[in-house]
């Protein structure tokens, strides 16, 4: 084989994927399913989740504070609730997405059992999914984990609404084990520390059970560690059904195929960089900073070093500024309002105050240096999204960076279940096939020896 034959060969490849443009703008191609003002195109109702972060106004977008609702009850009143009676209010939070109502306290107490009964592998499956079989992504593990758990399913295919649900309970409940087994089997392989493979504990919370795992006995971590990780979680949940993942979930799911393989897919779409991995970025720009910014509290300094990372000249020479921005909310995105609370807390905690109020000042700058660096026509509402605080509470809890976009995975489950049940229980039950216009033209086929 010739040494340059893939090369000319990806040139061609690259040729052969060039469009003009301008046809996009001539067929009216709602590019990433977005209008051209920047919101998304309208292709399914729920009942779900909502996410507000605008209004349209004679025609026109106008930015308004973000909100957050689950079931119709805003994210904020639904922390402050169980936050107010000091309690975990994950469970709650998978109740309210799955059955449409906040469950009593009986019904949650019997819903948080049955959950924590389900949290157990099956027989040898750790040993041969996830021990045996070698990986070096924990996202990666648990795909192919939930595709093994088809195989134990004795109804995998049945869509029928009262297994749906049950498989859903299993796959939530189950999420967090995958998770920490995955991390200890890399972590023995690649780093040569002590595998510790633990049993889930069923008179824990979610994010009690799941530090319990990764981290030992109850005395390696404190009672904020665990509420801040269950805070986490229940603002992960859920997004609406635009979000990539639950969109991909959707779309899969309307093809009635079965939930390990739909739940797989949505997996495989937060794995993406450009959808799981923003708040990774945001950490590693914010220790960029902290190396090469000598004051944390000189606005001066910070707001000039702001403008070196846009001027693609710092951090990863990429011109962005993660964790600013989102594609929904303007003014305020309500998660990093809610969290930044708790992340304080955490902070002074872990004696890392100075790290917490650098990352304020870059918050409370970055508009007004955007607004420097791309002049007076940039009228763009931009706030702060989640994921920028969510890597420095991560790490404020020893949370290693490879579990980051997996607990992403654990906390939206719950949603991406809801999404399925929904899109195969209530929906149009059509198979999603959006439209794509072929541009490519029309050629005759030349026989092989007149090639």
């Amino acid at each position: 084989m010739r040494a340059d034959f893939f090369t000319s060969l990806e040139t061609e490849v690259r040729q052969a994927c060039q469009i003009d443009t301008e046809l996009f703008e001539q067929f009216d191609v709602k590019r990433g399913l977005r209008n051209k003002d920047g919101t998304g195109v309208l292709v399914g109702l729920t009942n779900i989740g909502e996410v507000v972060g605008y209004k349209k106004e004679d025609g026109k977008v106008v930015a308004i504070p973000g909100r957050l609702l689950y079931r119709g009850i805003d994210i904020e009143d639904i922390t402050h609730g169980f936050q107010q009676e000091n309690r975990h209010g994950f469970d709650e939070t998978v109740f309210l997405l799955l059955i449409g109502r906040l469950p009593k306290k009986d019904e949650l107490k019997e819903f948080s059992d049955y959950m924590a009964s389900l949290r157990s592998l099956p027989d040898d499956f750790t040993k041969d999914m996830i021990l045996s079989m070698k990986g070096k992504d924990v996202l990666n593990i648990l795909a192919r984990s939930v595709l093994g758990l088809y195989t134990l399913d004795e109804k995998p295919d049945d869509i029928s609404l009262d297994n749906m649900f049950k498989q859903s309970l299993n796959l939530m409940a189950k999420f967090p084990t995958i998770v920490a087994y995955s991390y200890q089997a890399l972590r023995h392989l690649y780093q040569r520390k002590t595998l510790s493979i633990r049993h889930p504990q069923t008179n824990m919370t979610t994010a009690e059970n799941f530090l319990y795992l990764i981290k030992g006995d109850c005395t390696g971590f404190t009672k904020l560690e665990a509420d801040v990780l269950d805070l986490l979680l229940v603002l992960h949940a859920e997004h609406g059904g635009g979000n990539n993942s639950s969109f991909t979930m959707r779309v899969t799911s309307s093809s009635e195929t079965d939930i390990y393989s739909s739940i797989t897919s949505a997996i495989a779409s937060l794995k993406g960089p450009l959808h799981g991995g923003a708040n990774i970025r945001v950490l590693e720009m914010m220790g960029d900073i902290k190396a090469h910014v000598k004051d944390w509290t000189s606005e001066t300094e910070i707001e000039a070093y702001l403008l070196k990372i846009l001027n693609k000249k710092a951090n990863d020479f990429s011109g962005k500024i993660y964790g600013i921005g989102h594609a929904v909310y303007t003014i305020s995105d309500p998660r990093a309002a809610i969290l930044k609370t708790k992340a304080r807390e955490l902070a002074i905690e872990k004696g890392r105050l100075d790290e917490f109020e650098l990352y304020s000042l870059v918050e409370k700058l970055t508009p007004e240096v955007l607004r420097v660096f791309k002049g007076e026509k940039f009228t763009k509402v931009v706030c702060i999204n989640v994921d920028f605080y969510s890597g420095f509470v991560y790490a404020c809890l020893d949370v290693p960076k490879e579990l980051y976009t997996p607990l992403f995975a654990v906390a939206r489950a719950s949603g991406w279940c809801t999404h399925r049940i929904e899109e195969l229980t209530f929906s149009a039950k059509r198979i999603i096939r959006p439209a794509f216009k072929n541009v490519y033209g029309t050629k005759d086929y030349i026989p092989m020896n007149d090639r």
